[in-house]
């Protein structure tokens, strides 16, 4: 059976996402303070997710799957960011930021 350039495509964006997922997870547990934990957290994994997802619809193609991966992509994003937010918001409110780690304190 010979590969489609959808089948070729969806493979590649499953390794990238699994990468950038892995970094994503090396990352929490390599940087020394929550902040930056947090960032490792969101940004590469976020993006390592939906790498995945999009993998997975290349690589299906059915309505009714494509439903479910689009709404797995949707909470995603609207859940990554948020949750972000409020851990660095309760980090900083309870004084366990390094302040000389900080370029700017703008919620000072």
């Amino acid at each position: 059976m010979l590969a489609t350039a959808a089948d070729w495509l969806g493979a590649g964006c499953l390794v990238a996402g699994a990468l950038l997922s892995l970094a994503a997870g090396i990352g929490v547990l390599r940087f020394p303070d929550t902040l930056s934990r947090m960032h490792a957290a969101t940004k590469p994994q976020t993006l390592g997710v939906l790498l995945l997802v999009a993998g997975v619809a290349l690589r299906l193609r059915t309505p009714g799957d494509l439903g479910m991966i689009g709404l797995v992509a949707l909470f995603q994003l609207a859940t990554a960011p948020v949750a972000a937010q409020m851990i660095g918001r309760a980090t900083y409110r309870s004084g366990a930021v390094d302040e000389a780690l900080l370029d700017t304190d703008e919620l000072r």
